[in-house]
């Protein structure tokens, strides 16, 4: 069985409308300059009266991602070129799995407006669902152990939300947007502060409404961060021996402390993604999800 077959497209918590109408904004300004700007090309070739169907295509198997983008990319083209918004029809929903040669999208509409906003379209679908496809495999490995996988804040500037969508689309999980929703005391905080206790105690005395997760990378900060308040531990760079090992005695300390959660991060791979879960981990945390996620070939193909 095809792995991505697992997973059927599901509903997931959406993109920022107004997000979305300005990403477009800067991506359209880049390829036709400051609006309204043109495309020499398409506009000394082709009529502004002519009509095209097209269809959005997949060129690879994959999981799809950045739908939404699709009709404001087509709307503000439409806007700066003063012609009509071409009709989409969607042939697949964002979240589920696509095979190479399946129509995706049908469009119908100004054939300058099909060919002006092409790439723009292109670079988002493909990025978004590369993330997707490649939080899918991740999510499928770890299918029926409990753990789940997250991402990161390694995400590509400015992109993010589209980046964190597409994650939930491939059936990962958020982990936090930015360095203002949760507190995460790292190992230069730690150096900075003198010591996890101190780093926690700061962190609760200046923003007493943050959740705190802690980074630990010996069983001894495992326990100083328990004794400290934290009830979320980053397990980072551990050998598999070790961290199975911190999941015993922080599962053992429980009774004590309440629900601990526990994320393994740090040199995580596909290979070892079920090894890793085995220990009892709650979360495996891949940066790699968002930065080094090969795009999924997409394509505008004009019908004859």
């Amino acid at each position: 069985m095809n792995p991505m077959s697992r997973h059927t497209a599901r509903p997931v918590p959406g993109l920022d409308p107004a997000w979305v109408t300005g990403m477009v904004r800067i991506a359209l300004d880049e390829d036709l300059g400051l609006a309204p700007g043109r495309d020499v090309t398409t506009q000394a070739t082709i009529s502004p009266d002519a009509d095209a169907a097209a269809h959005l295509v997949a060129r690879a198997d994959g999981v799809l991602a950045g739908l939404p983008v699709v009709p404001e990319v087509l709307a503000q083209t439409a806007a700066r070129l003063g012609l009509g918004v071409p009709m989409v029809a969607a042939r697949a929903a964002d979240g589920e799995p696509v095979r190479a040669g399946q129509v995706l999208v049908v469009l119908r509409g100004r054939a300058q407006v099909l060919l002006v906003a092409e790439r723009t379209m292109l670079n988002v679908l493909s990025r978004a669902s590369g993330v997707a496809t490649h939080t899918r495999r991740w999510a499928d490995a770890l299918h029926g152990t409990g753990a789940v996988v997250l991402d990161t804040r390694k995400t590509t500037p400015g992109l993010r939300a589209l980046e964190k969508y597409a994650v939930r689309c491939g059936g990962g999980t958020n982990k936090r947007m930015g360095l203002y929703d949760v507190a995460m005391v790292k190992d230069n905080h730690v150096v900075a502060a003198g010591s996890v206790t101190a780093a926690v105690r700061a962190v609760r005395e200046r923003f007493p409404d943050v959740a705190i997760q802690v980074e630990a990378d010996t069983l001894a900060q495992v326990h100083e961060a328990l004794d400290a308040g934290a009830r979320f531990l980053l397990l980072d760079n551990m050998p598999t021996a070790l961290m199975a090992q911190v999941v015993r005695e922080v599962r053992a300390r429980e009774a004590e402390t309440g629900r601990v959660e526990l994320e393994a991060t740090g040199n995580l791979t596909l290979d070892r993604a079920r090894e890793v879960a085995a220990t009892g981990v709650d979360y495996l945390s891949v940066g790699g999800l968002t930065h080094s996620s090969p795009i999924l070939d997409l394509a505008l193909d004009f019908q004859g």
